[in-house]
């Protein structure tokens, strides 16, 4: 198992993941970013989530991937 950060990010800021999550490999690195992703469009709200971005770092800060918001036009919510 391997630590990793999901940090979400759009023009007007970041947020930042303190804890990160355990995940056993990168395809379930993607699927939590997904998630994640998918959580934060269903979320009611105002907010247009089309910028938003996801940045997938490793536990010494290093981004692995990013999964933009965009990536998941076309998938079930």
């Amino acid at each position: 198992m391997v630590q990793m950060y999901f940090h979400c990010s759009n023009p007007e800021g970041t947020l930042i993941d303190r804890y990160g999550t355990a995940v056993a490999n990168l395809t379930e690195a993607r699927d939590r970013a997904a998630q994640i992703m998918s959580s934060m469009i269903q979320t009611p709200g105002s907010d247009d989530w089309l910028d938003w971005v996801i940045h997938v770092s490793g536990d010494v800060g290093e981004e692995i991937f990013v999964l933009r918001r965009i990536a998941m036009r076309g998938k079930p919510h």
